[in-house]
């Protein structure tokens, strides 16, 4: 009994060693510290080369969709018409979108960049239907009127529409009534309900977003040597 008790103290005393060689501290799991400082550093450059990838598909994006604006308005125009042309706003043009959401959507540049930030965040049907019914109330012939309202309603509202957007079921209901005769209000309650989605949660998404954040960033001070 005494040997049993001589070689379990040795056995206490071995193990205690162990825990106090260098680098033989391992947490639970048997992984250790470094490792997790490791795992660590593996995530914040995953998270920086996503954050990237994100930011460049934003710009792709933006970059097809006004090049698709300056040809449409370009192939509408009449002849001898001023054709127009898309440039990156200053940073100070793009703080003022933050001051409110009709300002990003009165600047053509600040449309297309929130409708590719949509886009990314697979939402794009909100501002393609603001969008479509923005263009249903300029409409005056009755013929047109009527064909745009049934265009839209097929697109956006009806159960299983290609774009459908979220809204109740009694607005959906009131739309396939009053498109039997087609009128510009047609689609208002619709409209404010989503422009609504769209300023209390898209809109604050887009102004923290890293896309806009670039845009507000103004340009390093570049010295330019002087001709002697």
């Amino acid at each position: 009994q005494q040997r049993r008790q001589q070689r379990r103290g040795a056995m206490q005393s071995a193990v205690l060693l162990a825990l106090q060689l260098p680098g033989a501290h391992m947490e639970r799991g048997g992984r250790r510290r470094g490792d997790n400082d490791d795992d660590k550093d593996k995530e914040k450059k995953e998270k920086g080369r996503v954050k990237r990838t994100i930011i460049k598909d934003w710009k792709t994006r933006l970059s097809y969709f006004l090049q698709n604006s300056s040809n449409s308005a370009k192939m509408k125009g009449k002849k001898g018409a001023k054709q127009h042309t898309y440039f990156r706003p200053s940073p100070e043009e793009a703080q003022l979108w933050s001051e409110a959401f009709d300002e990003l959507l009165a600047s053509k540049y600040g449309l297309a960049a929130f409708r590719a930030f949509l886009k990314s965040e697979y939402c794009e049907e909100n501002i393609e239907f603001w969008l479509a019914c923005e263009d249903f109330k300029k409409t005056k012939s009755p013929q047109k009127l009527t064909s745009k309202a049934k265009k839209i309603y097929n697109d956006f509202i009806e159960k299983e529409a290609p774009k459908e957007i979220n809204i109740d079921f009694q607005t959906k209901n009131m739309i396939a009534q009053n498109i039997q005769e087609a009128t510009h209000s047609c689609f208002s309650a619709a409209q404010k309900r989503v422009y609504s989605l769209m300023e209390n949660n898209s809109y604050p998404r887009f102004l923290e977003s890293e896309f806009y954040e670039e845009l507000c960033k103004k340009p390093p001070i570049t010295r330019v040597a002087q001709a002697t």
